[in-house]
């Protein structure tokens, strides 16, 4: 999908009409509107074809979507194909591509973080109620996705590490999870305090996840219907600000590790 929305961007930065576009190809316009809508794939030879007739330069930015185009890896998220809906698979898949992830939390330890158990009470408390079956595959899907080694980079806020998702013991057993993954090389872990000033002018729960190239990074945002990807120019340069923001309010890995410890303790 992501390739195929590039496509159309680059089409219409040309200034050329679907019905153009598949002439200078030799298809249909049909064919241009299916590979467009995702609808169907399109081969390397093509795309390049495309991305000279819309005088597309950067190399760099190509080579990233033929890559994503033409990939015929079985990512591990397959098994999961009509077990799940669409946008847990569509995360997976996000990750399997990502240079770096960068994330926002302010109510909820996020996925990649979560304990087993602290996951399962996540998905219990759904509203409508799921089944125990559809539970237990969100939770093994969730627990898949932390195998990832990207480079993570994460602000939490103290609401958060307080509100008992589960009980006195799973919150505790949270927590000590938490300063244990914080000292893993590709995690960064950083806390932002009730009581640190700033942190209301950039309060935003958020996923930024970088992707082969700059122009193919991606903000995911939660809502109460499933995931929301962003990926305008316009809204990924806001949501770096927004980053920086609440990074610049936010304790220092090792400060931030002492007080995830701290609230431990006084559970």
């Amino acid at each position: 999908m992501r390739v195929a929305t590039e496509l159309r961007r680059l089409r219409e930065a040309a200034d050329l009409t679907a019905r153009q576009a598949a002439a200078l190809l030799g298809v249909s316009p049909a064919q241009i509107t299916h590979i467009e809508s995702g609808l169907a794939g399109v081969s390397e030879k093509r795309l390049r074809r495309l991305a000279s007739h819309y005088a597309c330069t950067d190399d760099d930015f190509i080579d990233a979507l033929v890559a994503m185009a033409t990939e015929r890896t079985r990512g591990w998220w397959e098994e999961y194909r009509g077990l799940l809906p669409t946008p847990f698979l569509d995360l997976s898949e996000l990750d399997h591509h990502a240079s770096f992830r960068r994330e926002v939390a302010i109510l909820f330890v996020p996925g990649l973080l979560q304990t087993e158990s602290y996951a399962r009470a996540v998905f219990s408390s759904r509203v409508p109620e799921l089944m125990a079956e559809e539970i237990e595959l969100r939770v093994r899907h969730r627990l898949d996705r932390q195998r990832m080694t990207t480079p993570y980079e994460v602000v939490v806020h103290e609401a958060a590490l307080r509100i008992r998702v589960g009980g006195r013991a799973d919150s505790r057993a949270q927590l000590a999870h938490l300063v244990e993954l914080s000292e893993k090389d590709h995690i960064t872990l950083r806390v932002v305090p009730f009581d640190l000033d700033g942190f209301s002018r950039a309060s935003s729960t958020m996923t930024y996840v970088s992707g082969p190239v700059p122009k193919l990074d991606t903000v995911v945002r939660d809502s109460p219907h499933g995931s929301v990807f962003i990926d305008s120019e316009a809204h990924l340069k806001a949501y770096r600000t927004r980053f920086r923001k609440v990074e610049a309010v936010s304790l220092g890995p090792e400060r931030s590790r002492d007080f995830i410890g701290k609230l431990a303790k006084e559970l």
